[in-house]
């Protein structure tokens, strides 16, 4: 029976952060039934890390949403290279997947992600953002996977955000990102909507932030960050600019584990 893992990412503490199930199997699977693990865990992702031959990489490795793969997601790399050390298996973690080859290694206490960075471009603010947001964005464009990167007037206004999720389906993005210049600890804070996904909001988003840190470079004139993701279960990420790559730090913590009965 193959085993799981759900494990809370860029978090210390259990029942915070995002939680990812995690599958590291041996053999090949079909794609029908990867998506079914998906949708009967009803997480905002399930990540499937399988054992290779390659020179390359250790893993490929694939994320699903309840509704569909998708091409690169941080949380749930970051809880897989997690399971692998829970597995005893020694790192750097090399996976080859849809976004080319990501590595995960630990280092400072943390397990940092090397990912591509994802700029956005500066587009106008299509009809209707600002009915679906409540909120009047301070400037908009479009990065990583066709997100809409949205920045607003302060902190407390993306804390206290209650979009209309039907308005943000309705855009022509995959998901919005909404972000703010951070007041306290945090250099700068977000949220991310993407009901198109099957994820009304992700609490912590990893893939967001590689849009989320070039984007900050250019504002702030640094290239490391402490940034807060402020959903209602939040998570702190640490962020390294390295010219076309982004590093993300984080922690993560196993909250459970069994067979699936498949």
């Amino acid at each position: 029976m193959p085993e799981y893992r759900v494990v809370d990412a860029f978090t210390e503490r259990p029942l915070a952060g995002n939680p990812a199930a995690v599958l590291v199997l041996s053999d090949e699977y079909p794609d029908v039934w990867a998506q079914g693990v998906a949708a009967e865990f009803n997480l905002s992702e399930t990540a499937f890390a399988r054992r290779i031959d390659s020179d390359e990489a250790d893993y490929e490795l694939r994320w699903f949403t309840p509704v569909a793969e998708i091409d690169l997601c941080g949380h749930a790399t970051l809880a897989t290279a997690h399971a692998l050390t829970q597995l005893e298996v020694e790192g750097p973690y090399r996976f080859s997947t849809r976004s080319g080859i990501l590595t995960v290694e630990r280092r400072d206490g943390r397990l940092w992600m090397d990912f591509p960075a994802r700029p956005a471009a500066e587009v106008e603010a299509p009809e209707g953002l600002t009915e679906a947001l409540g909120a009047t964005p301070a400037w908009t464009g479009i990065g990583g996977n066709n997100d809409l990167l949205v920045e607003l007037a302060d902190e407390d206004t993306v804390r206290s955000l209650a979009p209309n999720l039907g308005l943000i389906e309705a855009l022509p993005s995959r998901g919005v990102i909404v972000t703010a210049r951070g007041s306290g600890e945090y250099d700068f804070v977000s949220r991310f909507f993407a009901p198109k996904m099957g994820v009304p909001e992700d609490p912590v988003t990893g893939a967001a932030h590689t849009v989320l840190a070039p984007y900050w470079a250019e504002r702030l004139d640094r290239t490391g960050f402490r940034a807060h993701q402020a959903s209602r279960r939040g998570g702190d990420l640490e962020l390294r600019l390295t010219g076309e790559r982004v590093l993300i730090g984080g922690h993560a913590v196993t909250v459970a584990t069994g067979e699936l009965d498949l």
